[in-house]
């Protein structure tokens, strides 16, 4: 009986031990996504209000990217790929500063959005994102339900937007423009809650192996994943939403 009691506090103190961890863990990725949100908003601002700056990317009237604004337009999806491909040479503290250049260059790619919309405007939909994705995002962390079979068709619908939208730059139609944003709105609710219980999962899966730059990089990427989520989701709903000035 001793040493059946004896095991059973040595199992709840570990599994006090991982909860607790989990804690720490989350709190570091809400916590990275969060100076990440802000780095890219205090950039598009400083970007999006200056007519000097603003013009260096994209047309004064027109509001058409240029050649340098076609380049940062597609610098974060390349940026992405990279961070992929190079996080297990990276350290945990190279990781975190690569996403933090990322968020300001995600920034540049969207400072044209205080030129065409307003700013109250922003700041009311920048609102209604943050609620729904902390809305989308608890689901994610609290429910018994596994949403792993969603991952693959959500991906899919990632990549067919971004197709689709490719095209409707030379097509320019109102109708798939609509469609997208649409989808856009409903793919990446999805995948916030999808992308915060494969967080959670995946640091229950490692936790055990007490390795803390790998669960320290492992915060950034689930960082940036929920990031993309809520930025990607933010400028759905703004297309939505949004009053243009």
């Amino acid at each position: 009986m001793a040493d059946y009691n004896t095991i059973r506090t040595a199992a709840g103190t570990r599994a006090a031990q991982i909860d607790e961890g989990l804690r720490a863990h989350m709190n570091k990725v809400y916590g990275t996504m969060s100076v990440g949100m802000l780095i890219t908003f205090a950039v598009a601002w400083a970007v999006g209000t200056a007519p000097a700056l603003l013009g260096m990317l994209r047309d004064p009237m027109t509001l058409q990217p240029n050649i340098l604004g076609w380049v940062v337009m597609f610098a974060p999806l390349i940026m992405v790929f990279a961070f992929g491909a190079a996080i297990n040479r990276l350290s945990a503290a190279g990781a975190q500063l690569f996403f933090f250049a990322f968020a300001a260059v995600m920034g540049l790619s969207l400072s044209w959005i205080f030129a065409v919309f307003t700013g109250f405007s922003i700041a009311q939909v920048f609102l209604v994102t943050a609620i729904s994705f902390a809305g989308l995002s608890l689901v994610g962390y609290t429910t018994k339900k596994d949403l792993s079979g969603m991952g693959s068709f959500l991906i899919m619908g990632v990549i067919g937007i971004l197709v689709a939208s490719i095209i409707n730059m030379f097509l320019g139609s109102p109708a798939i423009h609509f469609a997208i944003t649409i989808l856009g709105v409903l793919i990446f609710a999805g995948l916030t809650a999808y992308d915060t219980q494969n967080i959670k999962n995946t640091y229950l899966a490692h936790a055990h192996h007490g390795d803390s730059e790998w669960l320290g990089k492992a915060a950034i990427m689930g960082a940036l994943n929920l990031y993309m989520d809520f930025i990607n989701l933010f400028m759905f709903l703004l297309q939505l939403l949004g009053n243009r000035e």
